[in-house]
């Protein structure tokens, strides 16, 4: 049963017995309970990431063999990881399978990287190394879209760099987290990595505890700016990704019949609840009559329902609260004159479905356009000039990614580097290796995460001066 096992976690501190309900999003019924930690439990688990840490920084070897074996233990471990995803989150099995050899992939990944010393030449008889030096204790808070991913993207570099990780899990998506703590406890050693779980103010502690050097979070801009006051008060160092509102401009030689497919899984992967998905598309005038039924037509043949049935292709949105949400930008768009070219509705049936929904004739005030509506609702709108496209794509406060598409590849480079963004893409969309950064701009984050990039976000210089004569 998920609630026994997701209960074995090792690494997670015992709590005074509070617990709280987790809902499968198919059913929209709840299927097991997780600990409802309090926020002055935190003190001990940090004294004790801590206290962990003061060994784990001094070996390099051991943090790259135990991040070896870690990612083993998650591999094997997916039989076991990837339902348990599933149920909580809603997606299909396949994509959970994919989430768990993502997060074991990046294990692998870290566990090679190691920080280079870099000598300094500036004329001087003395000798000048920057080498690096771990953080100390980092707290890792992650949203419910990605749990095990995004959780890996945040702990995988913080434990390479040698630091120690306090990873709190969304309420919603707390139990595959656990496990995976569960899972790489047997790897690593105590104290180097624990989960906590339960609802605010316990992301708030965490976040602002003395004994915490380095907030990394993903989520919405309002949390993410709370995390950053509460950051503040330690002068912790602070990772922000905090959502998108990716434009695809398609260009006037853009195959239609060829780019459907990826574009539609560009916008609708893990039910739309993707941060750099694509969430608005701006066609030229003579094409976006067709652009809409192509993308409609794929999105009325696409097969919705529980991940765990071996014929979905797209789950249901992962909770309530963000179900009510698509369901609202989706009405006010319609009552402001736009049309459902598929979908437009939630789904009668248990659980939180809503029809994968493309929308013509929007509004460009509509808040499906201007706000991040992370759900399985695509705005598709015509523009007249190349530069009033981008003009609107760039017209936003968000700046995660943006993609173009079209034939002449010479010609989509151009306009994608007019794009504000920190991330754009030619002919696909929200395709990430481990090895490049990811970052965004304007209010999409604050530092980066990702490759190199994220291993030296743990870590901060020191410099050793030495005379080349005594």
């Amino acid at each position: 049963m998920p609630t026994s096992r997701a209960g074995r976690t090792g690494r997670t501190p015992a709590t005074r017995g509070e617990t709280f309900a987790v809902v499968d999003p198919a059913t929209g019924e709840a299927f097991a309970e997780a600990p409802a930690q309090q926020p002055d439990e935190l003190d001990a688990v940090v004294g004790r990431a801590h206290e962990a840490w003061l060994s784990w920084r001094s070996d390099p070897l051991v943090r790259s063999k135990s991040l070896l074996a870690a990612a083993g233990a998650v591999e094997a471990a997916g039989a076991d990881l990837a339902p348990l995803l599933t149920r909580e989150q809603g997606k299909p099995l396949a994509e959970s399978y994919a989430e768990v050899a993502r997060t074991a992939a990046r294990l692998r990944w870290f566990a090679e990287a190691a920080p280079e010393p870099q000598k300094i030449t500036d004329g001087r008889p003395v000798r000048s190394e920057v080498r690096w030096r771990p953080l100390g204790p980092v707290a890792a808070i992650v949203p419910w879209n990605f749990p095990l991913q995004l959780a890996s993207a945040k702990f995988a570099p913080a434990l390479a760099a040698g630091n120690t990780v306090v990873l709190k899990p969304s309420p919603y998506t707390p139990l595959a987290t656990r496990l995976l703590g569960s899972v790489l406890s047997t790897a690593l050693p105590e104290g180097v990595l624990t989960v906590v779980t339960g609802h605010e103010p316990l992301g708030a502690r965490l976040a602002s505890h003395p004994g915490i050097r380095h907030v990394t979070f993903t989520g919405s801009i309002p949390t993410g700016r709370a995390v950053a006051r509460g950051a503040a008060a330690s002068l912790a160092r602070v990772t922000l990704e905090l959502g998108g509102n990716d434009a695809a401009i398609l260009l006037d030689d853009v195959d239609v019949e060829r780019i459907t497919e990826r574009l539609f899984w560009a916008a609708f992967r893990n039910c739309g609840q993707v941060c750099m998905a694509v969430k608005r598309v701006y066609a030229p005038d003579r094409l976006c009559s067709q652009v809409v039924e192509a993308l409609a037509e794929r999105a009325r043949t696409v097969v919705v329902g529980a991940g765990l049935d071996p014929g979905s292709q797209l789950g249901p949105v992962n909770n309530a609260s963000q179900l009510a949400r698509v369901e609202s930008r989706t009405a006010q768009a319609l009552a402001g004159g736009a049309r459902a070219a598929a979908g437009g509705h939630r789904l009668d049936r248990p659980g939180y479905f809503f029809a994968p929904t493309v929308l013509a004739d929007v509004p460009p005030s509509a808040a499906v356009v201007t706000e991040e509506q992370f759900g399985p609702v695509l705005p598709v709108l015509p523009y007249r000039s190349l530069d009033q496209a981008v003009e609107a794509a760039n017209d936003t406060g968000f700046g995660l990614g943006g993609s173009v598409w079209g034939t002449d590849l010479d010609r989509a480079e151009a306009v994608a580097g007019r794009l504000e963004c920190g991330t754009a893409w030619i002919n696909h969309h929200a395709e990430l290796s481990l090895a490049q950064p990811f970052a965004g701009i304007k209010e999409s984050g604050v530092g980066v995460a990702g490759g190199p990039w994220g291993l030296y976000g743990n870590l901060r210089p020191f410099v050793v001066h030495r005379p080349e004569e005594a």
